[in-house]
């Protein structure tokens, strides 16, 4: 697996393996087994996921049966909403490591920009100096939140996770925070499979002169955007075909083609809108 190297000088894996909406029952541990199994070692969950325990099982599996050493992996965890204050954060720091069996995470994000956000980066970074997480950053923070943040705090989000798809291309905002210093991660790079995306006739035909699927020629297109896709499968033959994307290159053509299927718009919900803050403050999370 290829790294990236991140402000702080910790590699983190160009490809990476999500949990968002895979359930709990065995599912997540299996998921997350099978998907370290395959060749990932970027496992990227969430406390609002609701299955950090699972996926902790999943890596506890696969390091007792040799396949790989925890210094292997980078692991992501995020902070929800709730606990994004100066006073909570610690504690739910602790509880996302407990939770998955960890003594430190690769990478803490924001979940969301709301709430205390200055407050919780003062206690994440706090965290990053004990050696309890090796990297911190943000998700779904805009360019001007993200600088915010940045310009008056002493450490500078090393990762921002934002909605990247070919219908949500989201280029000035990737190129704002590349040219600051950020690393991006892609969550939702299928698009949840919206607008028959599996079927998209020009990302077939680019496919085809390949000789990929869909799935990895939006894989690749991201890639060479310098962007880490969070794929997401519970199919161990998705998960091989999902790390099976290092060895072509897209053309020039290819990517300028693709440029043509962006329509600007997130394709789940409007990150500034004060219904979606209003629900996300409501929520209720059952670890």
């Amino acid at each position: 697996m290829n790294k990236r190297t991140l402000a702080n000088n910790v590699t983190i894996p160009t490809l990476g393996f999500g949990v968002f909406q895979v359930p709990n029952q065995g599912a997540a541990k299996q998921a997350v087994f099978d998907a370290i199994k395959t060749g990932y070692r970027l496992i990227d969950t969430a406390a609002s996921y609701g299955n950090e325990r699972e996926v902790g099982e999943g890596i506890k599996a696969v390091i007792e049966e040799g396949i790989v050493k925890r210094e292997d992996l980078f692991i992501t965890s995020k902070l929800w909403v709730h606990d994004v204050t100066a006073t909570k954060a610690p504690s739910a720091i602790q509880d996302s490591l407990d939770r998955l069996q960890l003594d430190y995470l690769d990478l803490l994000l924001i979940h969301q920009p709301y709430n205390d956000v200055f407050g919780a980066w003062k206690a994440m970074e706090a965290a990053y100096e004990k050696g309890l997480v090796k990297s911190i950053g943000v998700s779904n923070f805009d360019n001007a939140q993200i600088t915010n943040l940045s310009e008056f705090n002493d450490i500078k989000p090393m990762v921002a996770q934002i909605e990247v798809n070919p219908f949500c291309q989201n280029i000035e905002k990737v190129q704002y925070m590349q040219d600051y210093g950020v690393q991006i991660e892609a969550w939702a790079p299928f698009a949840e499979g919206q607008h028959d995306l599996f079927k998209n006739e020009l990302l077939q035909s680019i496919g085809d002169k390949y000789n990929k699927s869909v799935a990895q020629i939006v894989l690749r297109w991201l890639y060479q955007r310098d962007i880490i896709p969070l794929a997401k499968s519970v199919k161990p033959e998705r998960m091989q075909q999902n790390i099976d994307v290092l060895d072509f290159e897209l053309s020039d053509e290819d990517m300028e083609q693709i440029k043509t299927l962006d329509t600007n718009q997130s394709q789940f919900f409007d990150h500034h809108d004060p219904k979606m803050i209003k629900w996300m403050a409501g929520r209720t999370i059952e670890y």
